[in-house]
This record gives C-alpha cells, sequence and structure tokens, in this order.
C-alpha cells in the first residue's frame, strides 16, 4: 500500500534506503491506517519505529539489516531519521513518526473499534503499572492477555507456546517491548506466525506506565531527546548516543555525497529467538 493521501491528510512517500534500511517515509496517519486495516483483516504485519540507534543496528549487521528489511513497516522514530529522510529522498515529512505517540493512537483506536490487544515484555510489575495507567487513559480498551519477557533467547517449542497463548486470547494487535534490537528480531521471527500486526513499541511500555520520564516536547523536536536520554541513564546509553550520534552524521553525510549502501543482508532464522 502506498500513496500520496488519504482524505487529504495521509503522507507515504514508499520506502526509502536510509544506509541500507528501508525506511518508509510516512505519518502517523498512513501507519495507523496499514496497522488497523491488517488488524481488521487479522493479517499479520510487522511494525517497528527506529531512531539512530536501530538504524545504526543494521548499518552494522547483515543479518539484522535482512530482519529489518524484511518488516512491512519501520518507521522514522527519531527526528535526525526523518530529516535524513528529508534531505536525501525529498520526503517531505513534517514529522516523525515516534515510536510511543504512534502506540497511544493505535491504542485510541483500539478501544474505539473495539479490536483486542495483547502486551509483551519487560517485566510483571511494569505490566501491571502499564494495564492500571491504560485502563485510565483508554477506560474500554480490551486487552486480551499479557505476560512478560523471558529475558533470555528461547527455543522453538517456546516461541510455538507463545504464538499459541497469543492467538488463542482473541488479541487482533500484539504490542511488544523488549529493547532494540531484540524486538526487531522477535517481530522478524513471529511475522508469519501471528495473523494480526506485532509492533515493536521499545520504550512505549514505561513511557506510558510513568516509570521512565519523557524529555519535554522543545528537545523531541529539535532532535536533542537523546540528550535527555543520556542524561538520566549515562551509563547504560553512552555508548550508544557519544560514539553513535556522530557516526551517523559522517554516513549520512556520504550517502548524500553519492555513497550507496546496500539493502540486501543476510538471510538466516537459525539464530537465537529473543524472548
Amino acid at each position: 500500500m502506498c500513496g500520496q493521501s488519504i482524505g487529504g491528510s495521509m503522507i507515504d512517500r514508499g520506502k526509502k534506503n536510509l544506509l541500507g534500511i528501508m525506511i518508509s517515509a510516512l505519518d502517523y496517519e498512513a501507519a495507523l491506517d496499514y496497522i488497523l486495516a491488517a488488524a481488521r483483516e487479522r493479517r499479520g504485519y510487522s511494525v517497528s519505529a527506529l531512531a539512530v540507534h536501530g538504524v545504526m543496528t543494521g548499518v552494522f549487521n547483515s543479518q539484522h539489516r535482512c530482519r529489518l528489511n524484511s518488516l512491512n513497516l519501520i518507521a522514522p522514530d527519531g527526528q535526525p531519521v526523518r530529516w535524513a529522510l528529508n534531505i536525501l529522498h525529498k520526503a517531505g515529512l513534517p514529522d516523525r513518526v515516534y515510536g510511543p505517540t504512534l502506540t497511544l493512537k493505535v491504542m485510541q483506536a483500539c478501544e474505539a473499534q473495539r479490536i483486542p490487544i495483547y502486551l509483551y515484555g519487560t517485566t510483571d510489575a511494569l505490566l501491571k503499572k502499564l494495564i492500571e495507567s491504560l485502563a485510565v487513559r483508554f477506560p474500554d480498551l480490551e486487552i486480551a492477555g499479557f505476560e512478560q519477557s523471558r529475558f533470555h533467547a528461547i527455543s522453538k517449542e517456546e516461541r510455538d507456546e507463545i504464538v499459541q497463548r497469543i492467538l488463542k486470547s482473541g488479541a487482533r494487535i500484539t504490542f511488544v517491548a523488549i529493547g532494540c534490537p531484540r524486538q526487531e528480531t522477535w517481530a522478524y521471527e513471529f511475522r508469519n506466525l501471528l495473523s494480526m500486526p506485532v509492533l515493536a513499541v521499545g520504550a512505549a511500555f514505561p513511557f506510558i506506565a510513568g516509570t521512565l520520564p519523557q524529555a519535554p516536547a522543545w528537545m523531541q523536536s529539535r532532535g536533542l531527546e537523546w540528550m535527555f536520554r543520556l542524561g538520566a541513564e549515562p551509563r547504560r546509553l553512552w555508548r550508544r548516543y557519544v560514539l553513535l550520534n556522530p557516526l551517523y552524521v559522517l554516513l549520512v553525510t556520504l550517502q548524500l555525497c553519492g555513497m550507496h549502501f546496500r539493502s540486501e543482508g543476510v538471510a538466516s532464522d537459525s539464530g537465537p529467538i529473543p524472548g
């Protein structure tokens, strides 16, 4: 599905090559439309929203690049990703598609359209806080089931058990939050096993639950969210931002100057399955 607008508001310029990762140059309205259509049709549809770190995980690992490019939709989560699409491909995107905001928009639509959802990932304690928060935000949202992450690789037998639990729950959209790049691998592994959209939503769970602070809107709009998160979690995130951000700028500059980044990768399903 690709088009310029629906009702004069939807923007979708198609998939664009950013450092070898095929990013969908679209807006919230288009992403929401595609996800809900797949849910109504009970059709598998794998989604992630990538900022700079997520893009770079595919740049350095050809197998993971193949996984990412096998997903149905990768939204431009970070402002630097949106800026790169606009500079390199003249995408004309007025805003990014921020994963936590997209998550809330999908959940709001699910409440209105009576579409049951499934929550997978993080810890049991955080999931309970998330469900409490969702009960306040979306009192009529049907949560068909939830389960915490295993925090280790799972066997194919365990994977099949998870699939059966989700399918039997009656859910028609699954949200998975087990961290990048594990959640994108999860979406890749489960994409053909669940007849529903699978959304890799990252920090959306703790943001919505209120256990992780979000950067102020002015920092988000200026592409400075990384600075806020680095200040909040310096030990965990310093390598991600201090090393990867300058390298990302360099590589985007090289692509702008004509360097070609291959979107092909090494296809393999034999690696560990994150749980």
